[in-house]
């Protein structure tokens, strides 16, 4: 019996398959068969056959996808290119969208010239156009010089699409969706509105209208709600002659004019937005230098259509907004005084705001209430404010103001509070370009604004003297600028962008002659941001201990960018 105890104690499994062989009765009619003790092994082997055969299938799939099936390949993008237009002069204008439908952004822009430009810089990158790149004013009807509307390629610069619009433009807008494609809404003189897609260069309608002799059409041009009903958003425009200010609704589904034209008597116009309210009220302000005016859609519309059968009832207005808006005069309420220079929204948590910027005070309007949330004293505005986030997720405002004849300061403020979180005093300009900002993956921004740095002022020197300098400034080290590159040129436009989807930061620039003025070379350049990182000069702005000057541009090359959209 020890020795049976001593098997089992050893082989446990097999001392259970004796105890359960002997527990068994032998056979006979009522009893249980025993299983034989050779089809376990064989159970076994099956299931590591089955086991090995599910791995090896696995490993197959895998080798399937990740070696033979090709990944998509993702399109390489230059670092830095440039084009050049001689014979030409340019628009203050620049939008970015995915013109060739690669996951990158495209540039659009317009010039004036008498044959496109005479562009010699990447003539070979033409071929690849997607639309005939040597159309003259001529084909399209229109006088010479006239004015071109052309998309050229985020990654390379190559030319997508070129083609004349109109003898003169007014106003562009390339934010537009209309029913196949994203578009352009172009108002181009002789008058005329035309909407054209931004992925093939066509035009998909083209309306004339008639503004008025000596009619100035005021910039921006506005979407609206759906008006007449067709399931496309609409376009609002208005136009002055001296005090006299007209408005013209707009299908955005054919360019039909929607009923007939409004108008009111202001004086002195400086600028107007839309803004929508939590209760789907849309409202256009406008300014003037003395006084800040509001105006439902659903009023402006009823005016201009003036026909009962045609009046949307699902416009609607905003309780607080109209107990804001004086009844007879428009007029809103302002607790600062002083000249009007700038209008602009905010983001905020329940829509958006308005930033009112004075002569000498810079005041947020809640954009719900229309009451005051803060007014901060900023003599000398010189530029129009932009926004970035000083704090983490927070949406606060840069804004630039003369504090002499030949120098500015940069003030960053709160925008919660209206207070200063940072300020810096440069040279500057009589015309510098405006700043801007790039968000980053920290929730805060990089600040990109231009200048001279009052200790480069030796370095400088001589004609050096009309130079300006790009500065970035982050807040996480806020004692640092980099400088980044320099112009002599004069700047038309300057922008920042994401060409793609949270990465590929980099800033254009459009310098030459103005439309209207002498022609010249007219250039557009994109560069990456980290390639004038790599060669900035770094400026300590205090005395606190940092590292070394390839620590901080290594510290600044590793900063990784996102997109709000």
């Amino acid at each position: 019996m020890a020795d049976k105890g001593s098997e089992a104690e050893a082989c446990p499994l097999k001392a259970e398959e004796v105890t359960v062989a002997a527990a068994a009765p032998a056979g006979g009619p009522g009893g249980v068969e025993p299983v034989p003790l050779g089809k376990a092994p064989r159970l076994s082997r099956w299931r590591t056959a089955a086991f090995f055969g599910s791995l090896f299938l696995g490993l197959s799939v895998v080798f399937v996808f990740s070696f033979i099936i090709p990944c998509p390949v993702r399109p390489v993008s230059q670092r830095t290119w440039s084009r050049a237009y001689g014979g030409a002069a340019t628009y203050k204008f620049l939008a970015v969208g995915d013109a060739d439908q690669d996951s990158v952004k495209d540039i659009i822009f317009a010039f004036q010239s008498t044959s496109g430009g005479d562009d010699r810089r990447s003539s070979s990158s033409n071929n690849n156009s997607r639309s005939s790149t040597n159309r003259s004013c001529s084909d399209e009807g229109f006088a010479s010089p006239c004015a071109f509307l052309v998309a050229l390629s985020g990654r390379n610069g190559s030319t997508l699409w070129q083609r004349p619009v109109a003898e003169d433009l007014h106003l562009m807008d390339c934010s537009a969706e209309l029913p196949h494609s994203p578009s352009c809404i172009v108002v181009g003189a002789p008058d005329s509105i035309t909407a054209i897609d931004l992925n093939t260069g066509q035009t998909q309608w083209k309306q004339a209208v008639d503004f008025g002799a000596n009619a100035t059409v005021l910039n921006p041009l506005l979407v609206v709600p759906d008006l007449d009903g067709d399931g496309v958003l609409d376009f609002l425009i208005f136009t002055a002659v001296e005090e006299k200010v007209k408005y013209y609704f707009f299908s955005g589904k054919d360019g039909d004019l929607i009923g007939s034209s409004g108008s009111f008597i202001v004086s002195g116009w400086i600028g107007h937005l839309l803004l929508a309210t939590k209760t789907g009220a849309h409202y256009v302000l406008f300014c003037t230098a003395n006084a800040l005016y509001g105006y439902s859609v659903k009023e402006l519309h009823h005016i201009a259509i003036r026909m009962p059968g045609h009046r949307r009832l699902d416009l609607v207005e905003d309780l607080h907004w109209e107990m804001a808006i004086d009844r007879f005069s428009h007029e809103v309420s302002l607790i600062s005084s002083g000249e009007i220079l700038y209008l602009a929204k905010i983001p905020a948590k329940s829509g958006d705001d308005i930033l009112l910027a004075r002569s000498e005070i810079l005041e947020l309007l809640d954009g719900q209430r229309l009451g005051s949330t803060w007014a901060s004293n900023i003599p000398h505005i010189q530029s129009e404010p932009v926004i970035g986030s000083y704090s983490t997720d927070a949406v606060d405002v840069l804004v630039e103001s003369r504090v002499a004849p030949n120098k500015k300061k940069v003030v960053i403020l709160h925008g919660s509070s209206g207070v200063t979180a940072w300020e810096l005093e440069l040279l500057s300009r009589a015309e510098s370009p405006r700043p801007a900002t790039l968000p980053t993956a920290d929730h805060r921004s990089a600040f990109l604004f231009w200048g001279a740095y009052e200790g480069e002022t030796a370095r400088m020197g001589g004609a050096g003297a009309l130079q300006q300098n790009l500065y970035l400034f982050h807040p996480a080290v806020p004692g640092v600028l980099l400088e980044m590159t320099n112009s002599t040129e004069p700047i038309v436009a300057f922008q920042t962008v994401l060409l793609e989807r949270n990465r590929h930061a980099c800033y254009l620039l459009l310098t030459g002659p103005r439309a209207g003025g002498a022609p010249g070379e007219v250039m557009l350049s994109k560069q990456k941001l980290k390639e004038d990182m790599a060669s900035s000069r770094v400026i300590r702005l205090s005395q606190l201990a940092y590292d070394t000057d390839q620590s901080i541009r290594d510290r600044f090359l590793r900063m990784r960018y996102r997109s709000l959209q």
